[in-house]
């Protein structure tokens, strides 16, 4: 018998299950020296720890995998424009088969073509990006395949942890009368939900999660980043 709360549902079977993650400009150092700069949403954090999950054929990726850094810059909701212009461009020449399949062109300068500003790191060789409110400079210390269990899959998707040395932050973003917090109200990241992109709305409810001081989430990766 079904209830009419089953009834609200239906099995689907959709190609990306999307359903909103903050978008991240990695940039990265190629081999030459240049920065490669691209955009990604499949991302999380966990204390000062990041789990990315990216092709395993893209530019990105085998920077990372060769040079063991990168920066995560995230971009505002002010930022979209930029960001699209970087879609269906890659750093990779000849660019590979699936990308020419999907329409991707070789761009060699992408901080140029998304008409964002370079700036120095502190503790990575690859970039920051100037507009973007979040700078996460990190180092990566593991790298494991997505669906290892399946062959057909194996090696095409990988997961990378990277730990973050660096945080870099513009002060409208800050709480008021702190020094390491982030406001939530103020912060607007730009999320991507089934390929389309969107800004954050206002707060919804009050979390009581909340009342638990920020302070008691610091784990041991925050000194250790004050070392590198």
């Amino acid at each position: 018998m079904t209830s009419a709360v089953d009834s609200l549902h239906t099995a689907i079977e959709p190609g990306i299950l999307y359903f909103g993650t903050p978008v991240v400009l990695i940039s990265t150092e190629n081999e030459n020296g240049s920065a490669n700069l691209a955009p990604m949403s499949s991302a999380f954090w966990l204390g000062w720890r990041a789990v990315l999950g990216l092709n395993a054929r893209s530019k990105t990726t085998e920077n990372l995998v060769r040079t063991r850094e990168c920066v995560l810059n995230l971009p505002s909701d002010a930022l979209a424009a930029n960001v699209d212009r970087l879609a269906l461009t890659t750093g990779s020449d000849p660019v590979p088969p699936v990308k020419v399949q999907r329409g991707y062109r070789f761009e060699p300068d992408k901080f140029d073509v998304a008409r964002l500003t370079p700036i120095a790191s502190e503790a990575v060789r690859p970039p920051r990006v100037a507009e973007c409110p979040v700078n996460l400079e990190a180092v990566v210390e593991d790298v494991r395949s997505l669906a290892a269990d399946d062959e057909s899959q194996r090696g095409r998707i990988l997961v990378l942890e990277v730990r973050i040395v660096r945080v870099h932050v513009h002060d409208d973003i800050r709480m008021a009368e702190t020094s390491d917090r982030i406001d939530p109200d103020a912060w607007r990241p730009l999320i991507m939900s089934f390929q389309q992109l969107y800004g954050l709305g206002p707060r919804v409810h009050r979390s009581t999660l909340a009342q638990v001081p920020e302070q008691l989430y610091r784990g041991p990766d925050i000194e250790r980043a004050r070392r590198s």
